[in-house]
């Protein structure tokens, strides 16, 4: 049975695991002779945009009946608030705002079947945990993000640029420590964990020296430093497999400091032209770096709109403008960064998602048949516009974009139903599926997993995710 959770709860269990997988030194003690089979990879790097806040299904990718605001209005009648418009694929529809990624939709799959886990009280930071991760918090050790098991399995493609960057993610925010809290490689060690980049407009500054010290100078910190690790205290609150691993990962930001791959994270030396397509803003400009850092061989890169409480997609009131304005701010961007990819023969191996934890209703609160407790006030009869939108978290129904990497393309997986509640009627998938999907794509296999604490710890809950081949070509 779920149980009701509270943010003071959370942060204090998840906080406690990342630390317990500190101090009790928590290292990789064995890799399991069943461990590291490979299936054929179609893939060999991975970009996750990420729509943090919660996407509705009915206000995107997956429309229904289209009614306008009127004063007065009935809000149980009201399934989506933008009009639908035609993609390339025929007999489907987006909603208006996302023209120009409908035009791109030939070129991968539409998944309109995402379920989200049953967790209780629905918070953010809990459902973004389990997604990133695949197990649902809180765990006895810190759960390593997709990206890092990727980073840990594969390496680096080009063994200059980080294996997992993070792009658009401030960690100073409303509910920062618990983004950090799977922000992380977790029991694989740091140099598995994210490079991240919260502004990608001052990319290059993630890989420079800090203002006003010189390059001499900042080698002098980082020799101090290495040996600050293997000295008391910090050995106290880390196993040499922990403190070996923070080495190498300081070793590894060391030698991008001083790499001519460094320019890949100067956005200033991309064409004017090509850079105003994508500059709608932070996220728009990140996935502009993804682009760029791809071709630089990097692995695994996330960029995201940005969790902060009540913002983006986290719409608990006004909800039709602000998907107005989030739509401006992905459309453009994600189209172009599928169609550059497409051009430059980058796509074929590269798998791109976007995705979010769950997705909105109007009036329903969880699923339908599994109501929780609700957290916003939703009034029977509409007669302002902020109460116009999908404000209630929603768990039954959402939509998935996949590209590349070996996925089929044109293709529509899934259904959800056309009246209230618009939830999954067909073909279900859920997180351990689509994490099995990549991880497939990439040639890891389904039993990957490594002994920690004296039991195995696989890449899905208990190792029991499969990868959905309909997906693939």
């Amino acid at each position: 049975m779920a149980t009701n959770w509270n943010r003071r709860e959370f942060l204090k269990k998840t906080s406690a695991a990342t630390l317990a997988a500190m101090a009790a030194g928590a290292p990789v003690t064995s890799l399991l002779t069943s461990c590291n089979s490979k299936t054929k990879a179609t893939a060999d790097s991975v970009i996750l945009l990420w729509m943090a806040g919660g996407m509705a299904h009915t206000d995107t990718f997956d429309p229904k009946r289209y009614t306008p605001f009127t004063p007065g209005m009935d809000a149980n009648s009201v399934l989506s608030t933008f009009k639908p418009v035609p993609t390339i694929l025929d007999g489907i529809s987006f909603s208006e705002g996302l023209e120009s990624i409908g035009k791109i939709m030939d070129k991968g799959t539409l998944i309109r079947s995402y379920v989200a886990a049953d967790m209780g009280f629905i918070l953010h930071s809990r459902h973004q945990y389990h997604w990133h991760t695949c197990y649902k918090p809180p765990q006895s050790v810190a759960a390593p993000h997709l990206g890092a098991w990727i980073a840990k399995e594969l390496g680096p493609k080009n063994p200059v640029i980080p294996a997992f960057i993070d792009i658009g993610q401030r960690l100073t925010l409303g509910e920062g420590e618990e983004l950090k809290a799977f922000h992380s490689a977790g029991f694989l060690g740091n140099e598995f964990g994210p490079f991240m980049i919260p502004d990608p407009t001052a990319g290059l500054e993630s890989v420079q020296p800090p203002d006003g010290m010189s390059y001499k100078r900042f080698e002098r910190r980082n020799q101090l430093y290495k040996e600050l690790v293997n000295q008391s205290p910090i050995g106290e609150y880390g196993s040499d497999y922990q403190k070996e691993s923070l080495k190498r990962s300081m070793e590894q930001a060391y030698i991008l400091l001083n790499s001519p791959e460094a320019k890949a994270f100067d956005l200033t030396k991309e064409p004017k032209e090509n850079y105003d397509k994508y500059n709608t803003g932070k996220f728009g400009l990140g996935c502009l770096m993804a682009k760029r850092l791809v071709e630089q061989g990097a692995r695994f890169i996330s960029v995201t709109t940005e969790y902060e409480p009540f913002k983006g997609w986290d719409t608990h009131e006004n909800g039709n403008t602000r998907l107005a304005d989030m739509k401006k701010q992905i459309d453009g961007p994600v189209a172009q960064l599928i169609k550059d990819l497409d051009r430059t023969g980058h796509l074929d191996r590269t798998m791109v998602i976007l995705a979010s934890e769950f997705s909105r209703d109007m009036m329903v609160e969880g699923r339908p048949d599994l109501k929780v407790q609700e957290q916003v006030q939703q009034p029977d009869v509409i007669n302002e516009l902020k109460n116009y939108g999908m404000h209630r978290h929603f768990t039954d129904g959402g939509s998935i974009l996949m590209f590349g990497g070996g996925i089929k393309k044109g293709q529509v997986y899934g259904k959800t139903a056309d009246e209230r509640p618009c939830k999954t009627i067909e073909k279900p998938i859920v997180i351990d599926q689509i994490h099995q999907t990549i991880y497939h794509s990439l040639g890891i296999a389904e039993d990957a997993h490594y002994v920690i604490e004296k039991r195995p710890f696989y890449t899905t809950q208990d190792g029991l995710g499969k990868a959905e081949m309909e997906l693939f070509s």
